[in-house]
């Protein structure tokens, strides 16, 4: 077992190139994918829901679980932003990955980003899969090339990586409800004197199950569903990186082995009961931006997609904001009146990009 390098990054060196050519690519992408000129994520553009929650540390943990936020027993407000990540926002039934981000607010202490040194957010990025297509920058930026170039392409970079097919093919799946799907950082963070991944498993006392006419939008509906007849809870939990060879920094491709290191749960995730599908609440979460680097120190991103992620996270969010005329800003609680352009009501691009049915 290799204890002396745990937590450790080794940065290639064509890395910070490789993260301009991928940051060009993808708003390259957006541009083509919007062509009424309102530009969403590259990623996760179709929302199910922006839902208000309480993220709550757990009390009496062991001392190297009580590191940075979850140093002492504290709740939390938070807003969880859940989604598919495909860029056609088409029918909920197809094959995707889908995502869970989640903001906490209140959090205090100067955060890695510049620019949110200040802040009080600090946000987790999961996905409903335990690992991340490739394995590191450069094959995600020749994976976005072959996905944006022509069949020849795309059939020579598949033909040559059979891990990223076989990645997408494990990832790629159908869901009942995101409120009882489970979700993964796949990417580590630093923890105390090693790392960690992090996990939101649902406990689901009522279990659902795909319709058999499903409408296009049937896992919104789903958690209208469930979220007008009870809480949704989640437990949040961390895996520690107790192996620096088997469970790598640099490849978040490889799951790392539960049989070697468990998932330990730190906090719980409350989502009350609540009515979320207001069309203020839909635009709220459409400009809302995520990203791993709103964090404390305390839980660096760690690995070369969170260091592309640094780069290219900030770049899309600010062109995004700045094309579609929003603001940019970070919420410090559950009232999103203060984050509407010019009065409670949101304005007509805000409007067109989540009303139901718009075709675009």
């Amino acid at each position: 077992m290799n204890l002396t390098k745990l937590a450790k990054e080794i940065i290639p060196l064509d890395e910070t190139q490789r993260i301009h050519d991928l940051a060009a690519r993808l708003q390259a992408k957006i541009i083509r994918e919007n062509s009424d000129g309102l530009m969403r994520r590259d990623a996760h553009p179709k929302m199910h829901g922006l839902v208000r929650a309480e993220f709550t540390v757990e009390s009496g943990l062991p001392p190297e679980l009580q590191v940075g936020l979850f140093a002492e027993p504290r709740t939390y407000q938070a807003w969880l932003r859940f989604s598919n990540q495909s860029p056609g926002r088409g029918p909920d039934i197809e094959r995707d990955i889908r995502g869970m981000a989640v903001k906490l607010m209140g959090v205090q202490g100067d955060k890695l980003l510049d620019t949110q040194k200040y802040g009080q957010t600090q946000d987790f990025i999961l996905i409903s899969t335990n690992v991340f297509v490739t394995r590191d920058v450069a094959q995600f930026d020749d994976l976005i090339k072959a996905m944006t170039g022509s069949l020849w392409s795309k059939i020579r970079f598949f033909g040559l990586h059979w891990r990223v097919i076989l990645n997408l093919a494990k990832s790629l799946k159908k869901f009942a409800n995101p409120l009882q799907t489970r979700y993964f950082s796949t990417t580590p963070y630093l923890f105390g004197a090693t790392a960690a991944k992090y996990s939101a498993q649902p406990r689901i006392s009522r279990a659902d199950w795909i319709p058999a006419d499903p409408a296009d939008d049937y896992l919104r509906e789903a958690m209208v569903t469930q979220l007008r007849r009870e809480d949704a809870l989640f437990d949040f939990a961390v895996q520690l990186q107790t192996d620096a060879t088997s469970m790598p920094i640099e490849d978040p491709g490889r799951a790392w082995d539960e049989s070697i290191s468990p998932w330990r749960k730190v906090a719980t995730i409350r989502i009350p009961r609540q009515e979320f599908d207001s069309e203020a609440q839909r635009a709220f979460g459409e400009n809302l931006s995520f990203t791993p680097w709103h964090c404390l120190p305390a839980h660096r991103p760690l690995g070369g997609i969170n260091r592309a992620r640094r780069v290219v996270y900030d770049l899309i969010s600010a062109f995004r904001h700045e094309r579609n005329q929003v603001p940019r800003r970070e919420p410090s609680g559950w009232d999103i009146a203060e984050h509407q352009v010019g009065s409670t009501e949101p304005s007509a691009i805000m409007r067109s990009a989540v009303m139901p049915g718009t075709k675009k």
